[in-house]
């Protein structure tokens, strides 16, 4: 098992990045928030887990072990791989999806790209013993299950893993920011799923 990567960050995507650890530079998929946390040049530390497939040998890099943990225990649940894990990690921490499995908040699970109704209702069945009391999060420490100031994250990875480019996703992120702006008010902040699908126009319209 690998547990985790030491070395210099050589290169940073908004969903991976790359790390020389000696004899070769290794590429790690991780959630926007991971990836914008680190800089060319730095060292850095990744836990990880590796994802083992017939078409190749994936691995994903997180800042600590807790999000690893939960990355692995939601691919427990039937039909969640490895994208989707990190889709709700792009969007939610550790702790707001604890919150909200125990919550059986179906609302926020639904922001997430790629979770339906149905999906959400299987992530809190299938999660409930498994993930939990939330560690650092106390009882209002959510507001609508999205953390203010995540919601470019979380349309990025929802438009890469629907087979956008980089480059597209932070074009149609720009497109829909006044959208946001115009919201800011919002106690329950932004709706991901409406900024999905508004950037996802905007690409269509391009």
């Amino acid at each position: 098992m690998m547990d985790f990567i030491r070395g210099t960050v050589t290169s940073v995507r908004p969903d991976r990045v790359v790390v020389d650890i000696g004899p070769m530079g290794l590429t790690a998929i991780c959630t926007p928030a991971a990836a914008s946390s680190v800089r060319v040049g730095e060292r850095v530390e990744l836990m990880t887990s590796l994802v083992i497939r017939e078409d190749g040998w994936t691995v994903y890099g997180f800042l600590d072990a807790d999000e690893r943990t939960v990355f692995e225990q939601v691919q427990t649940v039937s039909g969640v791989g490895p994208r989707l894990a990190m889709g709700l990690l792009a969007t939610l921490s550790p702790d707001e999806l604890r919150l909200a499995v125990a919550r059986d908040d179906l609302v926020t699970l639904t922001k997430v790209p790629g979770v339906g109704r149905k999906g959400a209702s299987r992530l809190v069945l299938e999660l409930k013993d498994k993930l939990g009391p939330a560690q650092g999060l106390g009882a209002a420490g959510v507001s609508g299950g999205v953390v203010a100031g995540r919601w470019q994250a979380s349309v990025t990875a929802g438009l890469t893993s629907l087979g956008w480019s980089v480059k597209e996703a932070e074009q149609a992120v720009l497109a829909v920011t006044p959208m946001v702006e115009v919201d800011a008010g919002d106690s329950e902040g932004p709706d991901i799923a409406a900024l999905l699908k508004a950037a996802l126009r905007s690409l269509d319209r391009s």
